[in-house]
């Protein structure tokens, strides 16, 4: 199987009337996508934890560096012009590190067990949305496959409540911050998924990117300027850091492709997973025990992941984009024209 973009798209094309093959390849996908994001909070947790350096926007910061960077030079490589407006791009990064900073500033103040809990707001939010603007219809089974991924993710925070986790300093004013940002997570999701099925990932990655970098630094100036001025850097935290660039590069290239093959509200069912790998992460690197509550909610939230791809009624989008292999579209659209219009004067 071809591991490139084109050939991952191309694959699921082919596989569009195979339901068991297309249910497990979105599964599989959809799955990474949810490892990479728990290897996102492993590496924040230490930053944060381990060596005290609070500092949410600086951490997205260079994610965003390393999209614009790589994903720049394809599109330099390509000597591609622009097929979206620049202003879609700046509303889709604005939203986007506002819905990270966000969430990451109401761990400061609330418990990650409400963190964690409050964050399927965004799930609610992004099937609303896309009800909305995309046009997106839901069926019966793919409510009740989301309703029971959200049972299986609240049976791990029975689980953690029973251990322990804190109520934080004011919870409330946690909520609320979750809250707010899974509202920005899901307008990014949602602009998103509109993105990447009628314009080209590469770019619309690209775009968010730069963005998203540009306004991250204008916001650590306001905001962590002095806290990253009382930071005694070391190499341990550089490589730290360095280490959650790349998972979040990993995780903003294969997030595309969970919101062009089956959209927004899939994407934030499958993320729902990344509580139990972590729990992973927790029994292999830090030896600890875990309730069998998580491996019930795990294998709960896989059937209710099922149950919404087997009733999705159009997961893959019907037209193949630049990224398909089609670099020539738009210019092949504008031979057409001229040539209907040569057609039309001869025939006049």
């Amino acid at each position: 199987m071809d591991w490139s973009s084109s050939g991952i798209t191309t694959w699921f094309r082919r596989h569009h009337h195979h339901t068991k093959l297309r249910v497990v390849g979105i599964l599989i996908l959809s799955q990474l996508v949810s490892l990479t994001l728990a290897l996102l909070s492993l590496t924040s947790s230490v930053i944060s934890q381990k060596f005290g350096v609070y500092a949410p926007l600086t951490q997205s910061l260079f994610v965003y560096a390393s999209l614009a960077l790589v994903y720049g030079t394809i599109l330099l490589f390509r000597n591609q012009k622009p097929l979206g407006f620049w202003y879609w791009y700046l509303l889709l990064g604005i939203v986007d590190v506002q819905g990270n900073y966000l969430v990451n500033k109401a761990y400061q103040y609330s418990s990650i067990t409400s963190v964690t809990l409050l964050d399927c707001w965004t799930i609610p939010w992004a099937i609303l949305f896309t009800w909305i603007f995309l046009g997106t219809r839901y069926s019966l089974w793919q409510l009740s496959g989301a309703a029971i991924c959200v049972l299986g993710l609240c049976l791990v925070m029975f689980s953690d409540s029973e251990v322990g986790g804190g109520g934080g300093s004011k919870p409330l004013l946690g909520d609320v911050l979750v809250i707010g940002g899974t509202l920005f997570y899901a307008i990014s999701n949602v602009g998103e998924e509109f993105c990447v099925k009628h314009k080209d990932r590469v770019e619309v990655v690209f775009m968010l990117g730069l963005f998203g970098f540009l306004i991250s630094i204008l916001e650590v100036f306001v905001i962590e300027l002095k806290m990253l001025e009382s930071v005694k850097w070391s190499p341990d935290i550089v490589l730290a850091f360095a280490g959650f660039a790349a998972c979040g590069l990993i995780f903003y290239t294969l997030a595309p492709f969970v919101l062009k093959l089956s959209g927004a509200t899939m994407f934030n069912l499958s993320v729902l997973t990344s509580d139990m790998w972590a729990v992973v992460f927790r029994v292999f690197l830090y030896h600890q025990e875990v309730d069998w509550l998580y491996f019930v909610s795990f294998a709960i939230t896989v059937v209710g992941l099922i149950i919404y791809s087997l009733t999705e009624k159009d997961p893959v989008p019907a037209s193949p984009g630049i990224e398909d292999g089609n670099l020539n579209t738009e210019y092949q659209m504008l031979c057409d024209q001229s040539t209907a219009s040569v057609n039309n004067s001869i025939a006049s």
